[in-house]
């Protein structure tokens, strides 16, 4: 109101209104959510959010979005927080068209296909509608795990994928016509199968001009096995390209092989290296093929477990064998989604609960929301400690 008087004193009642309306737009509790810490309690006391700032979080995790007129009212009523009540808002919430936002913001997110965006592989079978063709076959793999509540697992071992004819050609997939994306059976040992088989994947984690097992190694260690590598040591060279003391090797793995003689190098990349090699016969655009230059492509490896490699189904048989591996990344991705932070290693307690009261119904999407909406983390803060200055 202040505002507006210096306003309307200024140069009238519109001058008033555009005086107070412009306080409002930049006023931080306009665009920041806020969550009000008590008064009373001391800093470092944990302390429960009410039912509105619930209800704030949750449309925001599942819509990305302001809450509901539902969803309000029961937080009104002081009801929201109760367990039965929070169960039927989540199935409900996911079921209305806005929690596609969790298809393009989580999920673009996590599987790193805003990154497609900045792709260019120096190819002449990569163009624009291709580059959005691979989203959105990822986008509605996802969108129908969500959908019909499957397992989190069928994200890599999925029996169907979609294409239209620009994606279909490139997969070498026959009998498909037009632009409009559509819904195809795979057979059970179709190296397509899952996100491994899917070009986004296969793209992002690949150089311009080649593929990268490394890149490709490492994805799958972050965002399947949660087991992400360590960084490489100062001083070594992870350029192979660039190294001219491997201009003899004719093939990527042969360079790769000269680059892990270096034993600072090796530790890392027996971790990596098997894993990305399994999938070396998608070129770095996501297409098949049998040789790498005139080198016929070698697809074997070792896991550190020990389990053998020989190409990408039976990398993918190995990754399913292990569905609580995955559905743990998931369970901790999505944690971090919801509650806008990095987890730390206090959250991994709740991370471990989310997974196994996910696993009776084979983990799946809606048992792991809400797990993630059952956790302290998200239903609880701890009040900062108020920062001194001498």
């Amino acid at each position: 109101m202040g505002f507006y008087t210096s306003g309307r004193e200024r140069r009238g009642f519109d001058t008033g209104i555009q005086y107070a309306l412009a306080r409002v737009l930049v006023d931080p509790r306009f665009i920041f959510r806020f969550e009000r810490e008590p008064a009373q309690s001391p800093a470092g006391a944990v302390y429960r959010l009410d039912n509105f700032e619930l209800a704030s979080r949750l449309s925001f995790f599942l819509w990305s979005s302001v809450p509901d007129d539902e969803l309000l009212a029961i937080a009104a009523k002081g009801t929201l927080s109760a367990p039965a009540t929070l169960d039927r808002q989540v199935r409900r919430m996911l079921a209305d068209p806005k929690a596609d936002a969790l298809v393009t913001n989580f999920a673009a997110q996590w599987l790193y296909l805003r990154e497609l965006q900045n792709a260019k592989p120096d190819t002449p079978e990569f163009d624009g509608n291709l580059r959005q063709s691979f989203r959105r076959e990822t986008e509605l793999l996802f969108r129908t795990i969500m959908r019909e509540d499957r397992s989190i697992v069928d994200l890599l071992d999925a029996n169907f994928t979609f294409v239209d004819e620009r994606l279909a050609r490139h997969y070498g997939i026959s009998g498909i016509r037009g632009s409009r994306m559509r819904r195809i059976e795979l057979p059970p040992d179709s190296p397509r199968r899952g996100l491994l088989g899917q070009g986004s994947i296969l793209t992002v984690t690949s150089a311009a001009n080649r593929t990268s097992p490394v890149q490709r190694g490492k994805w799958v260690l972050e965002n399947v096995l949660g087991a992400p590598p360590p960084q490489p040591p100062p001083g070594v060279e992870t350029n192979i390209d660039g190294d001219t003391s491997k201009a003899k090797a004719v093939s990527l793995r042969q360079r790769m092989e000269q680059h892990r003689a270096n034993a600072a190098c090796a530790s890392c990349h027996r971790l990596m290296d098997p894993i990305g090699f399994a999938l070396e016969n998608f070129d770095h655009a996501g297409k098949w093929r049998a040789v790498d230059g005139q080198t016929a492509i070698d697809a074997t490896g070792v896991m550190i477990d020990g389990t053998r490699l020989d190409g990408a189904e039976s990398l993918r048989r190995a990754l399913v064998a292990r569905p609580d591996l995955f559905a743990g990344v998931a369970a901790e991705k999505m944690l971090t989604y919801a509650i806008g932070r990095a987890l730390r290693p206090q959250d991994m307690p709740s991370v471990r609960a989310i997974t196994r009261g996910a696993e009776p119904g084979r983990y799946t999407f809606s048992s792991l929301v809400l797990g993630v909406v059952k956790t302290p983390q998200f239903q609880m803060r701890t009040k900062a400690a108020v920062e001194r200055t001498e």
